[in-house]
């Protein structure tokens, strides 16, 4: 099979939507600084992983814990397989076993953090459970919780001529179920959200960019960014080699963005659907060519 890699970078808009531990009585965002000591938050890609994971609407591969004590282990059984867990197929497994070598499979979706494309700037919530505490005319609890509204960026690479071929347990699905699986994440992917401290985050895209190449590169992933509520599209057309333009599809949110036309005009975006359909359309060709 020739060997082919799905790579896309998404934009979408979301609040608060990662916690890390607290400090003292204060809930802490998760949190990066650069060279200037500019602080970003993001969303760690097993945060993601978690939430595609939840939402795939696929069974969820059966674990166990091995070992005893603080040596306990929680990790898959031994008898599942990427033939009946699609889970196990996309972000792989390690399996110890006493006495070998035990099993192990790579990831073949990986996923990048999401991190914000503005500046975290020291914002706090004042949370206490007055409700509960009038109740009983006692004395309420304060607590505070770190805040941050923000675009954010994460790039998805899939290996798709690795998507359900397993050589340690010698498997290989077939070239219908292959595609179905992949055309099942991405629309996971296109309505992804998460669930956190009471609210629901919308973590659907905004702007999409990516395609099936001969390459494996995430090609857009640190090229795509936001400035003044624009899609500085230059700093994409940089990368367009000949080869990488031609296969490359682009999806926008209308009036999301201050720059719609020329993200239209230059980068040919469509609208979501178009964008996603597209994409499978793709992959679908490309399994059944081989």
């Amino acid at each position: 099979m020739k060997a082919k890699g799905l790579t896309m970078t998404i934009i979408f808009q979301a609040e608060s939507a990662n916690y890390g531990e607290s400090l003292g009585n204060i809930a802490s965002l998760k949190k990066i600084s650069r060279d200037t000591g500019e602080q970003y938050t993001y969303i760690s890609r097993q945060a993601l992983r978690y939430n595609i994971i939840e939402q795939l609407g696929e069974p969820e591969a059966t674990v166990s814990a091995e070992g005893s004590g603080d040596k306990k282990v929680i990790q898959f059984k031994n008898d599942t397989t990427i033939r009946e867990f699609p889970e196990l197929d996309f972000f792989g497994y390690l399996k110890t076993e006493k006495g070998t070598g035990g099993k192990k499979r790579s990831a073949k979706v990986r996923l990048s953090n999401a991190i914000s494309l503005e500046t975290y700037k020291g914002d706090t919530d004042f949370l206490t459970n007055k409700g509960l505490a009038d109740r009983l005319e006692e004395n309420m609890n304060i607590a505070q919780s770190e805040i941050h509204r923000s675009y954010y960026r994460y790039t998805i690479a899939v290996d798709l001529d690795q998507i359900g071929v397993d050589t340690v347990d010698s498997i290989e699905i077939d070239a219908g179920e292959k595609a179905r699986r992949i055309h099942k994440l991405l629309d996971t992917v296109a309505f992804l959200y998460r669930d956190i401290r009471g609210r629901r985050e919308d973590l659907k895209p905004l702007f999409v960019i990516g395609g099936v190449y001969d390459i494996k590169n995430p090609v857009f992933e640190n090229v795509v960014d936001v400035k003044e509520n624009k899609i500085l599209v230059n700093k994409i057309k940089g990368v367009l080699y000949p080869n990488i333009k031609e296969e490359t599809k682009c999806g926008l949110v209308e009036e999301q963005f201050d720059n719609d036309n020329e993200i239209k005009s230059d980068l040919s975006a469509g609208t979501m659907p178009e964008f996603f359909e597209a994409l499978k359309s793709e992959v679908t060709s490309y399994y059944e060519s081989n």
